[in-house]
């Protein structure tokens, strides 16, 4: 059986377009045909309906959630505000350094105020002049 090769998934205005020139078809074959499919090791084509609808809703502009780059996973939203913990710590989340992008071993300069904490972070040049400083002491 000759491979088939797959199409790449439609969206925007090429989505919907292609949508409505299959209106006849069922809503399996309409995912199929506009690309939202896999197949198994098997050959057995699978239908993805959900990446399938999602499109279409983003297509047609409609926001569901109320933060477009919401990572999917639920839970409670960032809100900005943290406590100490019981050990003196003070623990900021993984929505707070998703959002900025944050990598492991990115570093920060802390500031302290009267009654704030600002953290600074560090760029490629200064992370360099900081490394020499600690090297040479």
């Amino acid at each position: 059986m000759p491979k088939q090769k797959k199409i790449e998934p439609l969206v925007g205005e090429e989505l919907l377009k292609k949508v409505k020139e299959l209106e006849s078809l069922s809503k399996e074959e309409k995912a199929k045909q506009c690309g939202y499919y896999t197949v198994t090791k098997n050959g057995i084509e699978r239908v993805n309906m959900m990446k399938f609808l999602n499109a279409l809703i983003d297509a047609e502009g409609i926001q569901l959630d109320t933060s477009p780059n919401a990572n999917g996973r639920g839970g409670r939203s960032a809100s900005y505000r943290i406590s100490v913990q019981s050990n003196g710590n003070l623990l900021i989340g993984s929505a707070y350094t998703t959002q900025m992008n944050l990598k492991p071993g990115d570093q920060f300069v802390i500031t302290l105020g009267k009654k704030h904490i600002r953290l600074r972070q560090v760029d490629e040049e200064e992370k360099e002049a900081l490394d020499l400083a600690e090297a040479s002491a």
